[in-house]
């Protein structure tokens, strides 16, 4: 590659390799969710430039189609935000020395994504980048019903390089809305929004008592969270309304349906309509590719752990699509997702290309 991560201050000169070109090049261009052709455009490049077919699908995304022993797979897009793409010497903060990157997706998941580009061109894996993650899974929707079945897959999500995450609670979101005729304020009666804030209030009790003595916001627990509000009096006068959307994440031990069951059990009031879902999923230990990228781990230096994540990501969706092993790798702490100060030590990256590398010439032996 040439010249790919020109404009990233790089003052010791440690993007000095294809994967790091790719990498920082990668988080110098934005790609938030919407907006992830250009990104898509360079990442198909590298693959063209390493002499494999690639292409950008009718969803926008990038598909490189090798041995489907194992299938790469990660997102192109990231949450808005800016931040100034350099390379700085050192991290006191996070306890490494050498080059880390800075930018926007650093961690989430243009790390992952980079990684397992490299890595699949080097082991001839089929690999795919996927857009629109962060907002609606439109890409890996797409991908599911428009490919058949790998044999397993590989999820690219920050882990750290040398720990593995096996299981992640499901999402399912939905708009609450209601409406009560206009009055006189000095009039006692509830309106839309007194409905609305007393609803909320009733389901955040119920989802308290269903996660009983759990730690909330547990792997184990539903998390209930308001992600918007609004309510006034409509333009015409007529009535007070009042909306909110609202999103629920469902642990293994409940699915999408009894979410939905217990909330509208909290209505008295308006109505909900529900978006899609997402069910939760946990991998087991023993799966083809947790014990292949043990291997790879070991093999670099670590000691492998596992991990169970109180998100959502695309690996629910493709493990209950295609009822095949998905597991999730990537490198970055995931503590530094959607933050100001997102960034990437530059030897975590290196190795968690070598720790896939050896993942997947074990899956395409």
């Amino acid at each position: 590659m040439t010249d790919l991560a020109d404009g990233v201050p790089d003052p010791a000169g440690a993007l000095d390799t294809p994967g790091r070109e790719l990498l920082a090049a990668l988080v110098s261009t934005p790609s938030p969710s919407g907006d992830e052709s250009e990104a898509a455009a360079r990442l198909a490049g590298f693959f063209a430039e390493h002499g494999r077919e690639a292409w950008t699908d009718d969803a926008g995304n990038v598909r490189a189609p090798g041995d489907d022993s194992v299938l790469l797979t990660s997102h192109v897009d990231t949450v808005p935000g800016e931040i100034p793409v350099r390379v700085e010497d050192g991290d006191d903060e996070l306890g490494v020395e050498g080059p880390v990157l800075w930018g926007r997706g650093s961690v989430d998941a243009t790390g992952p994504l980079a990684a397992m580009a490299v890595a699949a061109v080097e082991t001839g894996a089929s690999f795919v980048g996927v857009v629109g993650e962060e907002t609606d899974s439109r890409g890996a929707r797409h991908l599911i019903e428009d490919r058949d079945a790998p044999e397993t897959v590989i999820n690219g999500e920050p882990s750290g390089w040398d720990a593995i995450t096996l299981g992640y609670r499901g999402i399912v979101g939905g708009e609450y809305s209601v409406s009560t005729p206009a009055g006189h304020g000095a009039r006692p009666d509830a309106n839309a929004i007194d409905h609305a804030t007393a609803w909320w209030e009733r389901v955040r009790a119920a989802v308290a008592d269903e996660n009983g003595d759990a730690e909330p916001g547990g792997f184990d627990t539903i998390t209930a969270t308001a992600a918007a509000i609004d309510g006034g009096l409509a333009d015409d006068g007529s009535a007070v309304t009042a909306s909110m959307a609202t999103r629920f994440r469902v642990p293994p031990s409940a699915t999408p349906d009894a979410v939905r069951g217990l909330v509208e059990g909290c209505l008295d009031a308006g109505e909900i309509e529900w978006g899609a879902s997402i069910p939760p999923h946990v991998a087991s230990p023993r799966s083809t590719p947790a014990t292949a990228l043990r291997k790879g781990i070991r093999g670099a230096g670590g000691e492998p752990t596992h991990l169970q994540k109180t998100g959502t990501a695309d690996a629910n969706l493709y493990a209950g699509a295609w009822d095949v092993p998905v597991v999730t790798y990537g490198p970055g702490d995931a503590a530094l997702d959607h933050a100001p100060d997102e960034r990437l030590p530059l030897a975590e990256f290196d190795r968690a290309v070598s720790v896939l590398e050896t993942a997947c010439e074990q899956l395409t032996d």
